[in-house]
């Protein structure tokens, strides 16, 4: 059984790998992250408009694209992370020439996060003031003004913070790339830090999550709040 050895304390920011490799890898982390959020966000906010849109109760009722979509869906939040990724490296090697690195972990990413940001998208717009629903409708609103103007409109500041809640999730799932070799700050922590047994950095490595996290969840909630005008 491995045993974790504290460092002395002059090796802490002086460890050549925090000194050589965590700039890199917190690099590969935030191009992961952003990547996968902006991808993950286009589908899953096309995916969620349709699922509201499509509902029964909603403003386009179509029962069998709602319920296949919904499917889809649903077996999508259904395959871990972890799975997915191994799953997918046959396709993301196509489609990108390579599987492993930041860019073989971007479409995975995606892909899993896709699913997950859907339904949130979905709760957000099915939460949204019925009334204002049924006053545009009273006005003569088509339906496309009544989806884009009044529905997505009034979630935005839930969408926003929904986004937050997306893009902190995908930090924590390069986390778990980094031990496929996706590289990023999980990988440095799992090679160097647990392996090699090197407290100071895989602690070095939590403090930078944590102040990524951190910064994520300060501008999501100022954006938030800056578009909320109810």
């Amino acid at each position: 059984m491995n045993t974790i050895i504290l460092a002395a304390d002059d090796t802490w920011l002086n460890n050549p790998v925090v000194k050589g490799e965590l700039w890199n890898a917190t690099t590969e982390t935030l191009l992961m992250t952003a990547w996968a959020t902006v991808l993950a966000a286009i589908f899953g906010l096309i995916f969620g408009v349709v699922l509201t849109a499509t509902r029964q109760d909603g403003i386009l009722p179509n029962r069998p694209t709602n319920a296949i979509l919904g499917f889809i869906v649903n077996v999508g939040r259904a395959i871990p992370f972890i799975i997915l990724m191994v799953m997918m490296i046959n396709i993301t090697r196509m489609i990108i020439g390579q599987a492993t690195g930041w860019r073989g972990a971007m479409i995975p990413l995606a892909i899993s996060a896709i699913p997950y940001f859907a339904r949130m998208v979905e709760s957000n717009l099915t939460n949204v003031d019925r009334g204002k629903i049924e006053a545009a409708q009273m006005m003569g609103a088509s339906r496309y003004r009544i989806l884009t103007g009044v529905i997505v409109r009034e979630a935005v500041p839930t969408l926003i913070q929904s986004l937050t809640i997306l893009c902190i999730t995908i930090i924590g799932y390069t986390a778990m790339a980094g031990a496929v070799g996706a590289g990023g700050l999980g990988a440095l922590a799992i090679n160097q830090g647990y392996y090699r047994t090197q407290m100071d950095v895989l602690l070095i490595i939590v403090v930078v999550i944590v102040v990524i996290v951190s910064i994520v969840q300060f501008v999501g909630d100022m954006l938030s709040r800056l578009v909320d005008h109810r």
